[in-house]
């Protein structure tokens, strides 16, 4: 008898130390990955999409052509495609967008943000050496605020991969106090 009153009294104690520790550990509202990306992604394009049209991708494609002649009279013989510019954007706006949301930890998602921009900006010395015009603004824009987007849902939302150290605490009392 005195067992079973104990087991039970476990069990409301266990029900008691969740419930309080769902109650005040997780201030900020529940997030979302799929929607969230997407719409990141989204917004991500059509402010590119915005900037070309304006004409600025198009200065910042020259500067950047311009730079990386370093005086030389020369121009580049050969252009990417524009729909494989626009693919790149794509793939790179709505992929860093779901990567960064996926991806526990806020440190994490900043070294996947960071590491994205350099990959993108790598770019433009590698077409230059293929004698292609460096055309990476677009891709750019597009992958530079997609990570600025989603680091500050991420940051303002309790993302599921995320693990506080309040429920890890408790889930390890949780467990001492059941042996």
């Amino acid at each position: 008898m005195g067992r079973a009153a104990f087991a039970g009294w476990e069990v409301a104690r266990l029900h008691e130390i969740t419930a309080l520790s769902s109650k005040n550990s997780h201030p900020l509202p529940a997030g979302h990955v799929r929607v969230p990306a997407a719409a990141i992604g989204s917004l991500s394009i059509l402010l590119a999409a915005g900037l070309s049209a304006l004409g600025i991708l198009g200065r910042v494609n020259g500067f950047i052509a311009k730079g990386l002649l370093a005086g030389k009279a020369a121009g580049f013989p050969k252009a990417l495609p524009e729909w494989l510019v626009w693919l790149a954007a794509g793939l790179f706006a709505f992929g860093l967008s779901f990567a960064i949301l996926s991806v526990p930890g806020t440190w994490r998602r900043c070294v996947l943000w960071v590491t994205a921009v350099v990959l993108v900006a790598g770019w433009a010395p590698v077409l230059s050496l293929a004698a292609r015009a460096p055309d990476i603004a677009a891709p750019f824009i597009a992958t530079l605020w997609s990570g600025v987007c989603a680091l500050v849902y991420a940051g303002n939302h309790r993302m599921a991969c995320d693990k506080t150290k309040r429920s890890a605490a408790v889930s390890t009392n949780i467990a001492d106090e059941a042996r």
